[in-house]
C-alpha cells in the first residue's frame, strides 16, 4: 500500500494511493496514518478495504508529510562510503546518529525554505525507514518486523550552520521546511529488497545526484536493531538512513548551494518523486 496525508499544512487526513491513480480518503475509518493504524494490525486492517468505494480526493490537493504522531527524526550521517570521500571525512566505526527537530517535517512539495543568515544551504536525497511497532533490544533477524515502511526524505542541509558554527549538526539540519517526507509511505511488503533501490536528485534539471541504497554502509536491518540499543523507537519514528554521493558542497572545486529560485527534484526507486522550489525566508 501507499499511504499519505492530504490536506492543508496542520489539517491533513489520512489517505491511499489507489491502483487507478487517484488519490483515496481514509479519514472516515481511521484517524491519521501514524500510532497503531502503521501497526501490523492496523495495516492489515487498511488491506481489507475496497479503496474503490473510498471517497475521490481533488488531483491537486496538498500531500504533507505522509506520516503523523512522529517524535524522533533520527539521522545516519556519512553511510555512503563514496559520499563520506567526497566530505573529505573517513566511513564511522559506527553509525553517526543525530536528531532532526520533527519541526522540520512536512509534504513533498512544500518548498525548501532558505533560512536568513543561510550561505550553504545543500540537498540530500535519502531512504527514510518508518517504524510500525515499538522496538527495544531488537535483533537484527527481528529488525524487519518492526518496520512499517519507507518513504523518500529530502534531509535539506546548512553546512555553515552545521560544521561552521558550533556544537552538534543539528542546528544545520533542522530549519523549517529542511524534512520533506513522502509523497508516500511505502509498506514494507511492497519493497522486495531496501538495499537495492535507484535514488536520484536534480537541481533546475541538472543530475546533481545519482545513487544506489546497494551502497549504504550500515543497512536497514542493523539501523533498526543498532538504534534499538539505544532509544526505544515508537510507532511514526523516522529514520533518515543517509545520502549518497553529489551533494552541493561535494563539488570540486567550486561547491554549489541552493538559492531562491531554483527547483529540486528527487526519486527513489518505487517510492515516488518530490519537487520543491527554493524561496527565502
Amino acid at each position: 500500500m501507499k499511504l499519505l496525508r492530504h490536506g492543508p499544512r496542520g489539517q491533513e487526513k489520512p489517505g491511499l494511493m489507489h491502483s487507478d491513480g487517484t488519490v483515496r480518503d481514509l479519514s472516515g475509518l481511521v484517524p491519521d496514518i501514524g500510532g497503531a493504524v502503521i501497526s501490523d494490525v492496523g495495516l492489515g486492517m487498511l488491506r481489507g478495504i475496497d479503496a474503490s468505494a473510498l471517497p475521490v480526493v481533488a488531483a491537486d490537493t496538498r500531500l504533507g508529510a505522509c506520516v503523523a504522531g512522529t517524535g524522533k527524526f533520527i539521522c545516519i550521517g556519512l553511510n555512503y562510503a563514496d559520499h563520506a570521500a567526497e566530505s573529505g571525512m573517513q566511513v564511522p566505526p559506527e553509525p553517526v546518529i543525530f536528531m532532526k527537530a520533527t519541526s522540520a517535517m512536512c509534504g513533498p512539495t512544500d518548498p525548501v525554505i532558505i533560512p536568513r543568515t543561510s550561505t550553504k544551504t545543500d540537498w540530500e536525497v535519502e531512504l527514510a525507514v518508518i517504524i510500525g511497532r515499538r522496538a527495544k533490544y531488537v535483533s537484527q533477524d527481528d529488525a524487519m518486523d518492526y518496520v512499517a515502511g519507507y518513504a523518500v526524505s529530502h534531509d535539506v542541509s546548512e553546512r555553515a550552520f552545521q560544521t561552521e558554527r558550533s556544537g552538534q549538526w543539528t542546528k544545520g539540519k533542522s530549519c523549517d521546511n529542511f524534512g520533506q517526507l513522502g509523497p508516500w509511505l511505502v509498506t514494507r511488503d511492497e519493497v522486495a529488497d531496501p538495499q537495492n533501490l535507484g535514488m536520484w536528485l536534480t537541481v533546475n534539471g541538472v543530475k546533481r545526484q545519482n545513487g544506489s541504497t546497494r551502497t549504504m554502509v550500515y543497512g536497514v536491518k542493523y539501523l533498526v536493531s543498532y538504534l534499538s540499543q539505544f532509544m526505544t523507537l515508537e510507532p511514526g519514528d523516522v529514520i533518515s538512513t543517509g545520502t549518497p554521493p553529489g551533494v552541493g558542497m561535494g563539488i570540486k572545486p567550486n561547491p554549489v548551494y541552493l538559492k531562491a529560485g531554483d527547483v529540486v527534484e528527487l526519486a527513489i526507486e518505487g517510492l515516488g518523486q518530490q519537487r520543491q522550489d527554493v524561496i527565502a525566508d
